[in-house]
């Protein structure tokens, strides 16, 4: 916590993506506050109409403000990226702290399950997945998550059998410190910064992910207001009404790129060695 106090003082960077990342999630939570139109609710006579003072960003083939509907949008695409972010990170890390602390035949088996996943092309996987399990957004957190856990298990293993070395360690298994003990006083505090950052820099691939799944039709379901479906609603009306398409595009780019800032910056915030 200290650090990230010192990062805000002294990391223009971090700061200023910490307060776009703080304003997404305001747009979020207020939205109905800055919505003009319901977000569902069609007007057929509306249908189609191009960017104008009463419809700012124009309206969909239902007659559906796109401007409210891209506010709203931001509840179902930020909180499904962090669902998902926040599955994957519990998930890998905690498989990764298992494998790489007990060893063994644990180890052989969790690491041979993600050799396995990691021998099939990600995306592919997780539409296969979505696929069978039904189109709706949990399940394309499901999705993800099955063929994503692989890359935060390897590295919490790596780092565990580093710090299960150290002095320390060792001490602590000479005085007759329990697993359970060393795992939470020694282990996880000193990989927790890492993949914290790990997680944070994934936000933003995680979202595109996240929204291509609802684009081929496997993630969020009508008449949600999710970007990803947003895009794919529109996409038929590309040519003539090309609104439908810019503007939940340039939510997902904007979203993408203050969280990769974002990332960046907190590694260069909590990450040990930058410091002096």
């Amino acid at each position: 916590m200290e650090n990230l106090i010192n990062g805000l003082k002294m990391n223009r960077q971090f700061a200023v993506s910490s307060l776009l990342v703080l304003a997404l999630f305001l747009i979020a939570v207020a939205a109905p506050l800055f919505s003009p139109y319901d977000p569902v609710e069609a007007t057929m006579k509306n249908a189609y109409l191009s960017p104008c003072a009463e419809h700012i960003f124009g309206t969909d083939k239902l007659g559906r403000d796109v401007f409210s509907r891209i506010l709203y949008g931001a509840r179902y695409s930020l909180s499904g990226v962090l669902l998902l972010v926040a599955v994957i990170f519990f998930v890998g890390t905690s498989l990764g702290i298992i494998s790489g602390y007990y060893g063994g035949k644990v180890d052989a088996v969790i690491m041979r399950i993600s050799d396995m996943m990691i021998s099939f092309p990600g995306m592919i996987l997780a539409i296969a997945i979505a696929g069978i399990l039904g189109g709706s957004l949990v399940n394309a957190v499901i999705a993800l998550t099955v063929v994503s856990w692989t890359k935060y298990a390897r590295l919490a293993r790596s780092m565990v059998l580093k710090i299960k070395k150290r002095d320390f360690v060792e001490a602590a298994i000479v005085n007759g410190g329990k697993p359970a003990h060393i795992l939470w006083q020694h282990i996880v505090p000193n990989i927790l910064p890492l993949m914290v950052i790990t997680a944070a820099a994934d936000i933003g691939a995680m979202m595109m992910e996240l929204a291509g799944l609802s684009f081929l039709g496997f993630g969020s379901q009508p008449p949600a207001p999710e970007w990803g479906l947003m895009l794919n609603e529109g996409r038929q009306q590309l040519q003539t009404a090309p609104w439908l398409m810019i503007f939940p595009g340039l939510a997902i780019f904007v979203t993408v790129v203050i969280f990769n800032l974002w990332g960046d910056s907190l590694r260069d915030v909590l990450d040990p060695r930058q410091e002096d």
